[in-house]
């Protein structure tokens, strides 16, 4: 991890991924809700000032969650993660893609496959996204449209969310 921060973020050009780890300060249990619970995700997952509004989750092997962020001016960037792979408590692993307000992919921007992984360790819990992209215009495509310092906003809301909801 970079600089004693407990986070890391690397880019893989041969293999277009992108690999994410980062230890939050709380235990798996709560971790592992905050990424599968849709009333959950719905308070941090957007960089601010946008927010996230769930409009359906089905969190099981075949399930989606589909949902839109929305920006401060009433703009809206919907989204469906489908649930490919779970194993509770452990990982599970999403097909990513942007959609309209129904989930009908837009087949014209780049979806992505989420392997998402989750452990305990001494100070919290860390977790692993490894992102795959089809090819590496897609992944710069993502990069380009501000992914990483969003993600990294989502993180911060993510941690921040923790420390108000400790012994909760």
């Amino acid at each position: 991890m970079e600089n004693g921060k407990n986070y890391s973020f690397q880019i893989d050009e041969s293999n277009h991924r992108l690999i994410i780890k980062r230890v939050y300060p709380a235990p798996l249990d709560q971790v592992w809700d905050a990424f599968t619970k849709a009333e959950l995700l719905d308070q941090w997952w957007a960089p601010k000032p946008w927010k996230s509004k769930t409009k359906s989750q089905d969190f099981k092997e075949g399930g989606k969650w589909l949902y839109a962020m929305q920006g401060p001016d009433g703009e809206q960037v919907w989204s469906v993660s489908e649930y490919l792979q779970i194993e509770p408590k452990r990982s599970f692993q999403v097909m990513d893609a942007f959609t309209d307000e129904t989930g009908k992919v837009d087949a014209t921007q780049a979806g992505s496959i989420w392997q998402n992984s989750f452990k305990e360790v001494e100070n919290g819990t860390e977790v692993s996204n490894s992102i795959s992209f089809n090819s590496l215009a897609d992944m710069q495509a993502y990069l380009e449209m501000g992914f990483k310092e969003g993600y990294e906003m989502g993180q911060q809301n993510l941690i921040d969310w923790l420390n108000d909801n400790k012994n909760k």
